[in-house]
């Protein structure tokens, strides 16, 4: 099974946290061009130093910015794969699925269904108040986006799903020998490090309901289906499609997308709504697609120790 794949004598939970440190390390390591250029252009435009993250965001071509931030979690992939093969002598595999292979079916399979969803509901937004919108397709600027993004963004999303989903979750394990406690951890920490989003800033801790929701359904869908392979679909499509079809200036990016958001955030049932009422009807669909059962059990069981694993 998917967590039992980690439970090892030797994964004690101090290896977790050195590999975490070395994860976050090479995380920084990949943002030094980010951090390179931003020192170089303010030398070059002898201008004053950005002080805040909104300032550098906006200090260069949104796909070059895209670009820049996003290889960070390149050089953060990098370091799951050295920690997970060399500090706990596991295979990537083992932290992605119990199957023998990934299952890309099922990654494909939400891919489309959230990205489906989410077209169509911002349509739905779209049309119930046009003038909050305004058309901002610029053909060069967007295939560019296109090219970026649909290189890049998986692997951001990929990467906190390996780190959360996977790598952690596992982590959690094999300390607490349950599968509520990592489901509970992994779901407030991946809402956490929401926390400093301009969203947050713009609308409240209110939205921490969703981050910290979303969290808790990618671990669900994780845990009720043996592996990451549907929360990397979801997660993906979520980032991609929103980057791609609508930006605003409060959100973490803005990008060449075709329509720009005017209006001003608010925290009201577009938080709640997902959380109480979308997640639960993809939980239905995918609970009916791939035979679900024996929820208390995989949710909240306790892990089974074996001595073999991959």
């Amino acid at each position: 099974m998917f967590l039992e794949q980690g439970i090892k004598p030797e994964n004690k939970f101090w290896k977790y946290l050195i590999g975490s440190v070395i994860i976050i390390t090479a995380s920084f390591v990949g943002q030094i061009p980010f951090s390179v250029a931003v020192l170089y252009k303010s030398f070059k435009d002898k201008a004053v130093f950005p002080t805040d993250n909104a300032e550098v965001m906006k200090m260069f071509e949104p796909n070059l910015t895209l670009f820049l931030v996003m290889i960070s979690f390149a050089f953060a992939f990098a370091g799951i794969y050295f920690v997970v093969k060399y500090l706990h002598n596991q295979t990537l595999l083992s932290i992605t699925t119990s199957r023998q292979k990934i299952d890309w079916g099922r990654v494909f399979f939400s891919f489309i269904l959230w990205a489906v969803f989410s077209i169509i509901s911002f349509f739905i937004i779209y049309f119930r108040a046009p003038e909050n919108f305004v058309w901002n397709f610029k053909l060069v600027p967007f295939l560019i986006l296109v090219a970026v993004g649909s290189i890049l963004i998986p692997i951001q999303t990929s990467t906190e799903e390996y780190v959360f989903r996977g790598y952690l979750m596992q982590g959690f394990a094999n300390l607490s020998l349950n599968k509520w406690f990592p489901l509970l951890m992994t779901s407030l920490i991946f809402g956490s490090m929401h926390v400093f989003n301009p969203e947050v800033t713009k609308m409240g801790y209110i939205i921490m309901i969703y981050y910290i929701g979303t969290g808790l359904f990618l671990g669900v869908i994780t845990l009720m289906d043996e592996g990451m392979e549907l929360s990397l679909g979801f997660h993906a499509a979520n980032n991609l499609v929103g980057a791609l079809l609508v930006t605003s200036d409060w959100t973490v990016f803005q990008t060449h997308s075709v329509f720009i958001d005017l209006s001003e955030p608010s925290a009201g049932l577009d938080v709640i709504l997902p959380v109480v009422v979308v997640y639960p009807i993809l939980l239905f669909i995918f609970t009916k697609k791939y035979n679900w059962s024996n929820w208390k059990e995989k949710l909240t069981g306790k892990i089974n120790v074996v001595e073999s694993s991959n």
